[in-house]
């Protein structure tokens, strides 16, 4: 049973799976600092000093006004964290923006190439026909 398992493992389709969900969870924390950082703050201030992160909709009914997220849950109130979702549909569409143009789009011009060479070139012929184009040519030289 060991050896089957290391068998299983040591495939190389295995290695690259573990090796892209690696990468593609360091890629995903870049994305997230990239947009939790670098893009809603400026977005939140042109919109008028807004933090999305911390835009809720409490749903508890209470008289309290709450400024983050973090206050209202202290409260222990139940709270719709729109602009979270918000940040996580925004990070999802600049990863997968990103995957398209940077992995997608290449691979497919790369393939449209291989083909296109592939379309050019005539296949080989059967070797039946090469075999007898060979004694048609040895019984056109007797």
């Amino acid at each position: 049973m060991i050896q089957e398992f290391k068998k299983f493992i040591m495939r190389g389709n295995v290695i690259d799976l573990a090796v892209g969900v690696i990468i593609g969870a360091a890629f995903g924390k870049i994305v997230s600092s990239l947009v939790d950082d670098i893009i809603m703050p400026p977005l939140g201030l042109i919109v008028g000093k807004v933090d999305f992160s911390n835009f809720f909709i409490p749903l508890s009914f209470t008289d309290q006004e709450f400024n983050t997220i973090a206050e209202a849950k202290a409260a222990g109130v139940t709270t719709w964290n729109v602009g979270m979702f918000g940040n996580a549909m925004f990070s999802f569409l600049l990863v997968a923006f990103a995957i398209f143009f940077f992995i997608v789009k290449p691979i497919n011009k790369l393939k449209q190439k291989e083909e296109d060479n592939a379309a050019k070139t005539p296949p080989a012929p059967p070797k039946s026909e090469v075999l007898l184009a060979e004694i048609r040519d040895l019984l056109k030289n007797k």
